[in-house]
């Protein structure tokens, strides 16, 4: 593709970081003192007590409702959106949650403020919201009724790393947060992720829940003693706490996350600009540009026809497959997750329907790269490609 989702989103100084680390005479591997440090500066980069890295975004959004079942063991309804990565839908299902969806704002692509609200009850264990492409999906009146309402926001900031809400970062709010360092996103470490929170037990369950549940990877030395005293005749070093998992990351990963830390501030800085000469450019008559841009960390390109118009979206893939633009259809998880597969039995048949706005996007949405090393000229020639079919 002439114009790929990313490109050169490893640099040779991450590499370069790697080799010297490999080239120890016993380097370690696993997880260890640079996974540490990634972890402490991205706590502070990002404003929060406390990060656990991970093997993806997808066990991020794993580990937050795992956590949120041993708070609840009876179960409950989680809000989540229907424009959003499988794995946030799969993870409510997979511990025992009822999914609740909400349609989204065609402004920010996130889920409706006023419709989550409306949803708001008894029920409710958690709202799961998506930053969707890196839209800012709060408003104050969201944030101020889950906290009256003593309701705690998960939020998934996977594609909107940087992005900010009243000019605090998305990931600062939430009793929990996830992120994705998958290759095309703001910053990779190949394969990764990072789950957030100021709260003390849910990072330490986090770091037990990561490596299989071991009370060792504790670092509350006071809890870790607990689990000694109420369990004598096990091994302190193999107890074992929650059925858990084993998602941890590696020395490599931490490595590649140090050092692409220090230019994301950066890279996000250049794919806004990306985006705002994008919408200047492209046909208002025939896509959408009133996006919600403040606050803004640009993941990809949006493009979404203002009205259902089937002839144009065929001529608009052909001419996109043509000129070697890479897209993907739908936008963020291949559009209307209400549709997929996996969540027969668990909606109704038709249940799709009610959702309008995500429908728009499924058929008529597409994202298409940004990323910090597209020339203003590449920009251009985009848009003049869009434009013309």
């Amino acid at each position: 593709m002439k114009f790929p989702l990313m490109r050169n989103n490893i640099l040779r100084e991450d590499l370069d970081a790697v080799i010297a680390h490999l080239r120890q005479d016993d380097p370690v591997l696993t997880s260890g003192a640079n996974v540490r440090a990634f972890e402490a500066e991205w706590s502070q980069w990002l404003g929060v007590k406390h990060s656990v890295f991970v093997n993806s975004g997808a066990s991020a959004n794993l580990l937050s409702m795992a956590i949120l079942r041993i708070r609840h063991p009876e179960g409950g309804e989680v809000i989540v959106p229907p424009l959003t990565w499988v794995s946030d839908i799969t993870a409510v299902l997979q511990n025992g949650f009822t999914p609740v969806f909400v349609d989204i704002d065609p402004q920010s692509l996130g889920m409706d403020p006023k419709q989550v609200i409306a949803k708001l009850s008894s029920k409710v264990r958690a709202v799961f919201l998506t930053h969707v492409q890196g839209f800012d999906g709060l408003t104050d009146e969201l944030l101020g009724e889950l906290r009256g309402r003593g309701i705690p926001l998960i939020e998934d900031v996977c594609e909107s790393h940087g992005a900010t809400h009243g000019g605090r970062k998305l990931g600062s709010f939430g009793w929990i947060s996830n992120f994705s360092f998958y290759y095309a996103h703001h910053m990779s470490t190949i394969e990764g992720g990072m789950i957030c929170s100021d709260d003390a037990e849910v990072f330490q369950q986090a770091r037990m829940l990561r490596s299989h549940g071991m009370v060792r990877e504790a670092s509350d030395l006071a809890l870790r003693a607990e689990y000694q005293r109420r369990y004598p005749e096990l091994n302190p070093d193999f107890i074992f706490s929650f059925p858990a998992y084993n998602v941890r990351n590696t020395e490599i990963g931490g490595i590649l996350g140090r050092s692409q830390l220090k230019r994301l501030d950066a890279n996000v800085a250049r794919r806004n600009r990306n985006l705002r000469r994008f919408l200047e450019r492209i046909d208002p008559a025939r896509y959408r540009t009133n996006f919600k841009l403040e606050g803004c960390s640009n993941y990809a390109f949006n493009l979404i026809l203002r009205n259902a118009d089937d002839a144009l979206v065929g001529r608009l893939t052909r001419k996109m497959l043509e000129s070697g633009v890479e897209f993907r259809r739908g936008s963020a998880g291949g559009g209307n997750q209400i549709r997929q597969p996996y969540l027969r039995g668990f909606v109704p048949g038709g249940y799709h329907r009610n959702f309008p706005q995500v429908e728009h996007v499924h058929f008529y949405g597409f994202y298409i790269g940004n990323f910090p090393d597209l020339r203003d000229d590449e920009v251009d020639e985009i848009c003049a490609i869009l434009n013309s079919a």
